[in-house]
């Protein structure tokens, strides 16, 4: 198998750690943030631009290359990689979320679930033996299993029968993938916001022995102190000497809360498409760029930043592109907020390895302006 994971150091103050994720389109050197380009492309960004911000990962959505173009497109076109021109890893969802956040659009059984397209209406139907014969045709470095994500709130009878269903799937997902040497499968821990379902599901999904485990259903609308706190309790049962994933984190103080419980890969869509609507993220919060009082700001949108955009545009410049519906103002500000995440994670790895993580994060949660 040509995936695996290198535990490299863990942090002295806190449960944080330092890695590698071996896998046959390259290195990850873990916490890492992964920008996700959804239907084969990280919106508005080359492949070329993702590596001068040296992303390491991104992610492609099954759900939506299955419905566009089809995945066994992409695989006469030689597979994902070469058909959006990334040679570096891709790990792809297993289309569940899309599916299960389709609501009345989509109908549950044990066998998978049967939904319209929200394109056009088409019915399809997926199960966890269609989720990765897609995987497997996009070609993706890690896949993940076909899970059922349950809402938030839900009652503690859905959640259990919710997490049982997700096991078999799982065991499924498993019998299924036909290129476990080049493909490594993920399982997702779920179990809403009872510790009793987490610790259920984890023991039940670490049996199935997957190369790296997931933990799912957080993120999802609840409170961040509550999404801490099954953090706290979920992480802990995960196995040591394998990558661990928080599905769909992508705000700063998110991720680092997720890194200081032990989470060694986070994703989401956050940078991206907030700058599409002209918010920046930047070492004292928030820019919203669109607002008047940056008319003649002829200042960097963050002048702690070195990213391609603060080094030759200012705001005023940037606010002008998107009052006048420009593109080039929403690539300039994912250019920078794709940067200052992918930085970010950098500067925590450096942390970590000089055993000053709380410390770094007090410093950025002040100047930032988070409440701890």
């Amino acid at each position: 198998m040509v995936f695996r994971y290198e535990l490299i150091k863990e942090a002295k103050d806190c449960k944080a750690r330092l890695g590698k994720i071996y896998t046959p389109h390259g290195v990850i050197e873990t916490p890492i943030f992964m920008p996700v380009g959804t239907r084969a492309t990280v919106k508005t960004m080359t492949p070329e631009e993702l590596k001068d911000l040296r992303a390491q990962i991104i992610l492609g959505n099954t759900y939506h290359l299955y419905l566009k173009p089809g995945h066994e497109l992409v695989e006469e076109a030689g597979g994902l990689h070469k058909f959006m021109n990334w040679d570096k890893p891709i790990l792809t969802d297993s289309g569940g979320f899309q599916v299960f956040s389709l609501g009345d659009l989509r109908k549950i059984t044990e066998e998978g679930v049967e939904f319209r397209s929200h394109i056009d209406g088409s019915k399809h139907f997926i199960s966890p033996e269609k989720s990765i014969e897609i995987q497997n045709s996009l070609g993706s470095d890690i896949m993940m299993a076909f899970d059922e994500c349950a809402p938030y709130p839900s009652d503690w009878d859905y959640v259990k029968k919710s997490l049982e269903r997700t096991t078999r799937w799982a065991k499924r997902c498993k019998d299924a993938n036909k290129n476990p040497d080049t493909q490594a499968l993920f399982g997702i821990v779920q179990g809403g916001m009872y510790k009793d379902l987490r610790e259920q599901s984890a023991r039940e999904i670490i049996d199935l022995d997957f190369p790296g485990y997931a933990v799912g259903g957080l993120s999802v609308g609840e409170p961040a102190e509550l999404m801490c706190e099954m953090l706290d309790y979920t992480v802990p049962l995960l196995t040591r000497e394998k990558p661990r994933y928080l599905m769909g984190v992508g705000s700063p103080d998110y991720l680092f809360e997720a890194v200081i419980r032990g989470i060694d890969m986070a994703d989401c869509v956050l940078p991206t498409r907030i700058a599409r609507n002209g918010t920046a993220l930047t070492s004292h919060g928030k820019v919203v760029i669109r607002n008047a009082k940056y008319s003649r700001d002829f200042t960097s949108l963050d002048p702690e930043c070195d990213c391609y955009t603060c080094k030759n545009y200012s705001k005023a410049y940037i606010r002008h592109l998107f009052n006048v519906d420009e593109i080039l103002g929403a690539r300039l500000a994912t250019i920078h907020n794709l940067y200052f995440l992918i930085k970010l994670m950098e500067n925590i790895r450096e942390a970590i390895k000089e055993d000053r993580l709380m410390q770094y994060k007090e410093e950025f949660y002040n100047k930032y302006g988070y409440k701890k």
